[in-house]
């Protein structure tokens, strides 16, 4: 990736994750400015091709993050972030950010639901939404707390998750080289 675009996609990534751990939220204006920009950039790199890898980009994240978002399980800033990544990144990159972001997720809430002592809670609630997906339902009409939103459930700030998912995509190559 061009540095010009590694920057974008750092800065992007470390304020949504500031925001989120600070304030749960993350801003609009960031998602949108981070989109924009990453959309123009890479059009201004690498002309059309690279306007349409944005544009890639960001149906890979739509695609992934809108049914996660109506499910109840994604806040829609998380969502927001993660389409303005595709943009930046386009489709391969968000990909492999995506699965870094995966896998750090599963290791931080796994934590969390021990840290917590809400490990059996948290694998009963998993069986939940497994069947209620099964038998074509939305897992929080099954089970209210299954809703990100409501306060009862176990939440973590997903927008700092994919921000450790970006350090990780942005740090792997620097290890093969060693």
């Amino acid at each position: 990736m061009p540095l010009a675009i590694v920057i974008l996609l750092l800065v992007l990534a470390l304020a949504a994750g500031w925001f989120d751990l600070r304030f749960r939220r993350i801003p609009n204006w960031l998602n949108l400015s981070g989109a924009i920009l990453g959309i123009g950039l890479n059009a201004l790199l690498a002309g059309g091709s690279g306007g349409v890898d944005s544009l890639f980009g960001i149906l890979c994240a739509f695609a992934v993050y809108v049914p996660l978002f109506l499910l109840r399980a994604m806040g829609a800033g998380d969502v927001k972030l993660m389409i303005a990544i595709g943009a930046i990144a386009g489709p391969r990159n968000w990909f492999e950010i995506f699965l870094a972001s995966a896998l750090l997720g599963g290791v931080v809430a796994l934590a969390l639901a021990v840290v917590k002592r809400r490990l059996r809670q948290t694998c009963g609630n998993t069986g939940t939404i497994l069947l209620a997906l099964s038998h074509g339902m939305l897992p929080f009409h099954a089970d209210p707390k299954l809703d990100v939103q409501n306060a009862e459930s176990l939440r973590m700030p997903h927008g700092t998750v994919i921000a450790g998912g970006v350090l990780i995509f942005l740090a792997l190559p620097l290890v093969h080289l060693s």
